[in-house]
């Protein structure tokens, strides 16, 4: 945050103050006024386009500024404040003044978990709030999946439909109340309402059966955690095999009894932004909510929805602590449901009981998910409670879009020096998901204010998200997949100066039309150099062999020239015999994909043949380590190549178990990179690395290799703000993009 302004003296002065940042929709108006009041000073206080404007006038105006930045709301995000002096005008009295329309260049705050005098009032007998499920204030409930555009008041959001009662209309013009301006005030007796009662909800889950709700980004399926009938019967309706569920406890101090969690992991669980946090399981709940998997998703309430459902939940139980799955609630391959009509007939065959309301969801937004690496939160998936807070970049760019991939896609909007990356889309595989892509493009853009002038998307040419780029009629940036992963993280980061990459992903069009996975690059500025790969493995199959795991493992054989152990070592797989010929041919498919590496070791040590979700072979690889080792000679470097086969051969030759042998294989695949970026650094003089790719979502891979770096003078830098994973590639496209535009008119002799 920066002031900037005129020196002030200490008597009667009026200034003029413009705030901005996140200051629209949380109390920031009420906050000010109050300020003010203290004081002792007249002006006014409104929301415009660019973020809040504030005259002040009388002898304390020094104090009121110092004190400004100071004392701003939880959910309030100061940048900067611009002060100047202006002509007198005797104000007394100071006043909330109607918003001001123009060219938006504020923003909105995320969505906020149930404040802690909201929660108060939920269960106080006394209070016109009590056990009202859309009960919020200042300091929280939704914001950004209810703004239809800015500036941020209640004409502008879902809750337009809903006029004000005389009491909270009362509340909404007090002051020194909580709700002086809380744009989503309702009660009781004008706000919405729920299609069943709390009590309803909570025997159907008690009894076994699923249940879903309209949160506040979309729909969920609840139902009981520790019930493995309850919850087979919800993979089974929702088409969902082994993909793991996360689950919510009424507190914190329930999530310990089902999972271990450190300070930091219980910090981020309570934060306002409620992510899923993933921790260690205790393994304790059914056995089907994440099978074969170490650690568990954990998340708190969110809405008052939530808590009313577990505080009704005790009169049903035996005394223990209730744990309720809650997932997505959406077929399989579809987006996040949020439409009454829509959820009624599509969840009619997963759900029991399906528990609509009437405030309409804008934009949806699905939950978000975070996991401590190395004493840090790291995004998994960036969504509700994080979108839409933007990234600060080290230079200002041209109005861009950038599209991202086609897996766990997201767009990113650029205005000036802020990055807007969207909230988590999903996988573009289907119609319904490609129109989710279409309207969070328009909604974004829109409340954003901003017409692109171009639209940055990945070089894959068979993407829905390219297609789109494509017809945009809008010129289009190409940016290499693995590029804009190490640009991403760049961006982020503020790099300002050339930086070597590590990108360790599943797949990435490489800029030879080849399959690009395990890349070692040269980033400076817009361009990039491969430097090195990991050797390549075919793919026997193509595609399939993403999908199963043995495959990859009997590619690995045949490079060893163990052919006559694939069939041995994989008798249930009828394909099996044939593999041998396929990985002869002179045209088999090749990748360089760290991804088909780990998939390739999980096949050989029998942890996964066939994979029923992306990384699943990857992640239940990571579950079986206790202890990194590394051993010594496991890989080689020719030409810039990183082998493996060295560690590879052992691995079959020995007789580990799959523990010490998932062990040994992160040990030294990172010891290798480190060893592999040290020769890098050294040949370019250059050292920082960033490190990028769906593979650092891996805890024990980023640990070792950052520890590793900094031992040998390197300074690793992974994403913090966004995912290493393609949740986290717009950014980066954006980033490669406007750094050509910007070249492009420099060559032209235009304006930058």
């Amino acid at each position: 945050m920066s002031t900037a302004g005129p020196t002030l003296a200490a008597d009667r002065t009026r200034l003029r103050l413009r705030v901005r940042g996140a200051v629209q929709g949380v109390g920031f108006r009420p906050y000010v006024h109050g300020l003010a009041t203290r004081h002792r000073l007249g002006g006014f206080v409104v929301n415009d386009a660019d973020g809040v404007v504030i005259e002040v006038e009388g002898e304390n105006v020094v104090s009121f500024v110092e004190a400004l930045p100071r004392q701003a709301p939880p959910l309030a995000r100061i940048d900067d404040i611009a002060v100047e002096t202006i002509a007198t005008e005797a104000s007394a009295d100071f006043r909330i003044g109607e918003s001001v329309g123009g060219r938006v260049t504020t923003r909105i705050v995320p969505d906020a978990a149930t404040c802690p005098a909201c929660l108060s009032e939920l269960f106080d007998p006394d209070s016109r709030f009590h056990l009202y499920p859309f009960v919020n204030c200042t300091h929280c409930g939704p914001r950004f999946t209810i703004a239809e555009r800015l500036p941020y008041d209640r004409r502008t959001t879902a809750m337009k439909r809903f006029p004000l009662c005389g009491a909270c209309r009362v509340d909404y013009e007090d002051q020194s109340g909580r709700r002086f301006h809380a744009e989503a005030i309702s009660c009781p007796d004008c706000g919405p309402r729920l299609s069943h009662e709390i009590r309803d909800i909570a025997a159907a889950l008690a009894d076994g059966g699923i249940v879903a709700i309209k949160g506040l980004g979309g729909y969920q399926l609840l139902c009981d955690a520790r019930d493995e009938r309850a919850v087979q019967r919800l993979r089974a309706r929702k088409q969902r095999d082994g993909k793991p569920f996360a689950v919510m406890l009424a507190s914190g101090d329930a999530a310990t009894e089902i999972a271990e969690l450190d300070d930091v992991e219980r910090r981020v669980l309570e934060q306002v932004a409620r992510p899923i946090v993933l921790v260690r399981s205790r393994q304790c709940l059914a056995p089907s909510i994440a099978p074969g998997l170490a650690k568990l998703g954990v998340m708190l309430p969110v809405a008052p929805l939530h808590h009313l459902i577990f505080h009704a939940l005790k009169a049903c139980g035996d005394g223990t602590a209730w744990a309720l799955v809650c997932t997505s609630a959406n077929p399989s391959g579809e987006p996040l449901l949020t439409d009454n009509r829509e959820a009624l007939a599509d969840l009619a065959g997963i759900a029991d009981l399906i528990v609509t309301h009437d405030r309409d969801i804008v934009i949806r937004a699905d939950d978000s998910v975070v996991a401590v690496v190395a004493g840090t939160p790291r995004f998994i998936r960036r969504a509700r409670g994080y979108v839409p807070e933007p990234i600060r970049l080290p230079r200002v760019l041209p109005p861009l879009l950038a599209v991202g991939a086609q897996l766990k896609a997201t767009v990113t909007v650029i205005r000036g020096d802020e990055a807007f990356v969207s909230q988590h889309l999903g996988d573009l595989d289907t119609a319904a998901a490609v129109r989710f892509f279409e309207e969070t493009i328009a909604h974004l853009t829109s409340i954003l204010d901003v017409t692109p002038v171009a639209i940055a998307h990945d070089l894959h040419p068979d993407m829905a998200s390219t297609r789109y780029a494509q017809g945009s009629g809008l010129p289009t940036f190409a940016v290499q997949h693995h590029h804009a992963h190490a640009a991403s993280v760049i961006a982020e980061r503020g790099l300002r100066t050339p930086a070597l990459a590590l990108v360790l992903d599943g797949y990435g069009y490489g800029s030879d039309g080849g399959a690009w996975g395990g890349e070692l690059l040269l980033c400076d500025g817009a361009s990039f150099q491969r430097l090195g790969h990991l050797a390549p493995l075919k793919m026997p199959g193509g595609d399939r062999a993403a999908r199963e795991p043995w495959r990859m493992a009997a590619s690995v054989l045949h490079d060893l020239g163990r052919d006559d152990e694939i069939v041995m070592r994989f008798p249930g797989q009828p394909q099996a015999c044939h593999l041998p010929m396929l990985l002869g041919r002179a045209d088999a498919a090749v990748t360089s994909s760290a991804g088909r590496l780990f998939d390739a070791v999980a096949g050989l040590l029998g942890v996964c043949a066939k994979q029923s979700f992306e990384g699943e072979a990857a992640m239940k690889l990571e579950a079986l380590v206790r202890t990194p080792a590394v051993l010594e000679h496991g890989w080689t470097i020719v030409d810039r190549v990183l082998s493996l086969g060295p560690l590879l051969a052992h691995l079959i030759n020995s007789k580990l178990d799959a523990v010490e042998a998932a062990g040994l294989f992160h040990g030294t695949l990172a010891a290798a990179c480190v060893d592999w970026i040290a020769a890098a650094s050294r040949a370019t003089a250059l050292s920082t690395v960033v490190l990028g790719g769906g593979c650092f979502l891996n805890a024990h891979l980023s640990e070792q290799i950052v520890r590793g770096c900094r031992a040998v003078g390197v300074d690793a830098r992974l994403p913090r703000r966004l995912p290493p994973n393609d949740g986290g590639l717009s950014l980066g496209q954006a980033w490669v993009a406007g750094l050509q535009v910007i070249e492009q008119e420099k060559q032209s002799g235009g304006i930058v």
